[in-house]
């Protein structure tokens, strides 16, 4: 799929979109009186995506993303456009950087960037509430998390709102996390803490703010858990909806402009809802794009008038890296020198895919089970957080593939168990399950819980009676991923070794590894 070539208003033609041309900066247009207009930029699910990544799905961009990159191109906004406000919908964190630092250098990024405001994700929570709660009160902006309360009190761990005025506009900020997102993070990491209902929390904000305040801008973190795969942009069979964000700005009326997260569903162009009028936007997170609107708006009603932008590509080659980001950064992995050391090479670029079987999730199951000897290996397509690169694989990017902290777990299973993984799996709630030791055919246009159409192992076709030794995460292994069959095995061993230290050992022995071979899931052609 093409990027999206959007109508920019001429303020903003030179600087946003770097991939459709490269005129000089030129100054906004003026508007009438009684008119202001402002500008509004966001992100979500960044993922400490802090380098530029190869656009191999794309054939007009080299690379897309980077932080520096992304700061530089959001600074040449600012320059030709005035108010701009920056916000975040959350899920800064994770990665291998925000491992070794418990997500500080992401907070040290946002704060060069000049975020407005932030909204909590789940991610955020990947070390423990009192951790992120450390980290958000190092940053001078406003941490949101308006559905969020130390448990059993209603005490907030977080402001709920903010209010941010520039050039004497004032806009009310709210933010919140929805169940969805909560529902993945480690309960020990939030045990103590409490999160009501969204349409609740956001009600009351909104009843605080509407009268003091020009514009209200949500910042939410829900529904469906996004999918794990790098060229997503190009392959809209994996796009989640966003119904979630839809009802509750449906639910609660009085809020302008919402910006979501968690999804990394690209809205292409702002989403007005038929009922409130909300602008509702999304990208697809991992600093790829970044999220424009463009608003004018009338000073005496304070009614949006006009609105217009979309998704701009952060085309990398496009844009210096800006100077002191690219220095803190830079500054951040010189503490850990041993993220550069390389553990292999690889042939070829090992790709994640979120619906089908993948070139990653092939290797890590087939991991699984050869080192564990087990007849089966399963991984979950949400655990793939990153391509390996063709070349030379490091440390950091073997982290950055697996950045979790999650022993490997062997179980006994039936073959009507098996069955069952995979029909959840072929529903593509949670993505694909990634397999090691089976071949099976499943039709996706029958009804979910009747997709799988022949399963065999070892040549030879499963019956429900027979059992199966099988190795896979703790997470998966825990019901993570709606993959609740996994709690009804027998568990063999619980306390295995780290996936993490496994793979590595594994890549070293290797030296050298190539993509491994396919048809394991195969879909009836349609």
């Amino acid at each position: 799929m093409t990027s999206l070539r959007i109508k920019l208003w001429a303020s903003c033609l030179a600087l946003a979109v770097g991939a459709c041309n490269t005129e000089p900066v030129r100054q906004a247009p003026l508007v009438a009186d009684g008119i202001k207009e402002i500008t509004l930029l966001f992100t979500n699910d960044f993922e400490s995506a802090f380098d530029p990544i190869p656009a191999y799905w794309r054939d007009d961009v080299e690379f897309l993303g980077g932080a520096a990159e992304l700061n530089t191109m959001i600074d040449s906004i600012r320059q030709a456009n005035q108010p701009v406000f920056l916000f975040d919908a959350g899920d800064m964190f994770t990665g291998t950087l925000s491992n070794r630092t418990k997500g500080e250098l992401l907070m040290e990024m946002m704060i060069t960037m000049g975020y407005d405001a932030m909204a909590i994700g789940n991610h955020e929570f990947d070390y423990g509430w009192r951790n992120f709660r450390q980290q958000m009160n190092r940053v001078p902006f406003p941490v949101l998390g308006a559905n969020i309360f130390y448990k059993n009190t209603k005490i907030p761990f977080a402001q709920p709102h903010a209010v941010i005025e520039r050039d004497g506009f004032r806009i009310g900020v709210i933010g919140i996390i929805g169940q969805d997102a909560r529902s993945v993070v480690i309960a020990s990491n939030v045990d103590s803490l409490d999160f009501i209902d969204p349409v609740i929390a956001v009600r009351q904000s909104v009843e605080v703010l509407r009268d003091e305040v020009d514009l209200i801008v949500l910042l939410t973190h829900q529904g469906k858990t996004g999918p794990m795969q790098t060229d997503q942009e190009a392959h809209p069979e994996v796009w989640r909806d966003f119904e979630e964000d839809i009802a509750l700005s449906g639910a609660v009326p009085g809020i302008d402009v919402h910006f979501a997260g968690h999804a990394h569903r690209g809205i292409l162009e702002a989403f007005v809802h038929p009922e409130t009028g909300t602008l509702i936007m999304q990208t697809f997170g991992h600093a790829t794009h970044l999220g424009y609107l463009k608003l004018q708006i009338a000073e005496d009603s304070k009614r949006i008038i006009k609105h217009d932008g979309g998704l701009l590509d952060v085309v990398s080659n496009h844009y210096k890296p800006h100077p002191i980001l690219k220095k803190k950064i830079e500054a951040y992995r010189a503490r850990f020198p041993e993220l550069k050391e390389v553990v292999c090479t690889s042939k070829e670029r090992l790709v994640r895919k979120y619906n089908e079987e993948s070139d990653l999730g092939n290797l890590f199951s087939d991991i699984l089970r050869v080192e564990t000897g087990t007849d089966i290996g399963f991984f979950n397509s949400g655990g793939l957080r990153a391509d390996l690169p063709a070349g030379e694989i490091t440390i950091a990017d073997m982290l950055d593939a697996f950045p979790f902290e999650d022993r490997i777990w062997r179980l006994e299973m039936t073959g009507a168990q098996i069955k069952e993984v995979l029909e959840q799996a072929f529903t593509l709630d949670r993505g694909i399950i990634q397999t090691s030791g089976l071949i099976a055919t499943y039709d996706p246009s029958k009804q979910n819980g009747h997709r799988l159409l022949t399963l065999t192992i070892d040549s030879q076709e499963v019956d429900d009676e027979d059992r199966f030794s099988v190795s896979t995460i703790g997470v998966i292994a825990e019901g993570g991923d709606l993959y609740t069959t996994f709690t009804e095995a027998k568990v063999i061993e619980n306390q295995g070794p780290y996936f993490g230290e496994v793979l590595e050992g594994y890549l070293r022995e290797k030296v050298e590894i190539s993509k491994p071979l396919g048809g394991r899931l195969i879909p009836k052609p349609q």
